[in-house]
């Protein structure tokens, strides 16, 4: 699993990263298509528009005024014989309503532009207001000119002089964008299904793999706090069978009191592994009593004294609150606080110096312990309460269990609807301050 898992990912991403591009490539080219026939439809709207101006505007029949008695200077013949120019028979919104009625005949609907009438000596007859502005910039405006010329035929056709209609399409790209609008959302919201499903799928990977690894140490930890006992308790049968030790009754009492505390010590383990299966299935069964928790906790200490005692440590009482009655379940209540000594006892270094200190605010009864041990990074105090997690040691080897002891605690006080909080430093111990509801306020 720790090999596959990087490959897995690897190949994942690559897969998710190929979809992407093919989807960009597939836009871009669909983007360049619509392009085309955008620009092919406002090409024949200009070339219509083109061609209309041209033949409302040239005369298919030349008639020559005719005057008796008068004389026409050379001038007034040329302006006769001269065909009227788009800017002599149409202003300005005449043209632009043609432009904007053609480009809607071909589906193309409320996109701005601006346009010019030019003469052969390419001077403007007409132009609306930005059209100079605009004509430098062949990049982000797109440009269509047609000439206006008489129909082939016409009587006019070789005299009249040629004239160009330009029409500038300004940030063209827009009305194409607008056109596919919905094809972008879909693209885009296919897209997110996809990074939503590599999310989840590299999740499930993740969660599985760290299942995997909590389900390999919680055997191997089980194992080892199995074999012990098993191999102590062997060891004790062997010495009596001895016949020598079958006859000091005083080394006998001692073989079956090792295999009387180890047996106990392996129902502890089976009890502590049951009552994880019962907090799993949210089954742990409690029964609330009123409980004085400055007894429970003198209590708990006497059981404790020889561990002390061995190891040269100390446990400060501090017992200043006020109210210690609370209403809570004696034996779960009993395993929590037991849990969080022995954590400070095992995790303390050589010479423990523990602190219980206890007070009671308005609402609730406060308890700290606090512990001269080796302390914990940031990463261990967030998953502290996580089933199975068992934090670092450093150099301390003997340091057993199954990771369930922190976790049980946090069952324990979330049932008695109270709250527990951690306070650690790496190298100078730990800190559990517990918050629980004072009798009087703790509903039955």
């Amino acid at each position: 699993m720790k090999r596959t898992f990087p490959a897995i990912i690897i190949l994942i991403s690559l897969s998710i990263l190929g979809l992407i591009l093919l989807q960009k490539s597939w836009f871009d080219n669909l983007l360049e298509v619509t392009e085309n026939q955008f620009a092919s439809k406002v090409e024949t709207a200009v070339k219509d528009v083109a061609n209309e101006l041209a033949n409302n505007t040239y005369s298919r029949q030349l008639r020559l005024p005719r005057r008796n008695g008068m004389t026409f200077s050379p001038d007034y013949h040329l302006h006769i014989l001269n065909a009227p120019t788009v800017s002599e028979k149409f202003s300005l919104q005449e043209v632009a309503s043609k432009i904007k009625m053609a480009l809607e005949n071909r589906n193309v609907k409320d996109m701005s532009f601006e346009f010019g009438v030019a003469n052969s000596k390419e001077e403007l007859e007409m132009s609306t207001s930005r059209f100079n502005q605009q004509l430098l910039d062949t990049v982000n405006f797109k440009q269509v000119w047609f000439p206006i010329v008489p129909e082939s035929g016409s009587e006019l056709e070789g005299i009249a002089d040629s004239e160009k209609l330009l029409v500038i399409v300004p940030d063209y790209r827009k009305p194409v964008l607008a056109s596919l609008k919905w094809v972008l959302i879909g693209a885009v919201a296919f897209m997110l299904i996809i990074i939503a499903a590599f999310y989840i799928t590299v999740k499930s990977l993740v969660d599985q793999r760290k299942l995997s690894e909590i389900k390999s140490d919680f055997i191997n930890n089980m194992t080892h706090e199995f074999k012990t006992p098993l191999a102590t308790i062997s060891l004790a049968v062997d010495a009596l069978r001895n016949e020598k030790v079958q006859q000091d009754k005083e080394k006998t009492r001692y073989f079956s009191g090792i295999i009387k505390e180890e047996n106990v010590r392996m129902n502890k383990h089976v009890e502590t592994i049951l009552q994880a299966g019962l907090m799993e299935r949210q089954q742990l069964q409690l029964n609330f009593q009123p409980l004085h928790v400055h007894v429970l906790i003198t209590d708990i200490l006497d059981n404790y004294q020889l561990q002390l005692k061995e190891k040269e440590g100390e446990i400060r009482v501090q017992l200043n609150a006020k109210s210690d009655l609370i209403k809570a379940d004696e034996v779960h209540f009993t395993n929590m606080i037991s849990n969080l000594i022995d954590n400070a006892i095992k995790y303390s270094k050589e010479k423990p110096r523990i602190t219980i200190s206890t007070h009671c605010s308005k609402k609730f009864f406060v308890m700290r312990v606090e512990d001269n041990g080796i302390g914990m990074n940031k990463e261990t105090v967030k998953r502290i309460f996580e089933k199975f997690f068992r934090a670092h040691t450093g150099n301390l080897h003997d340091v057993k269990g199954f990771g369930l002891g922190m976790s049980y605690v946090k069952t324990v006080v979330d049932t008695h609807k109270g709250k527990i909080k951690v306070e650690s430093t790496l190298g100078k111990g730990s800190a559990f301050t517990i918050e629980m509801p004072l009798a009087e306020k703790v509903e039955s």
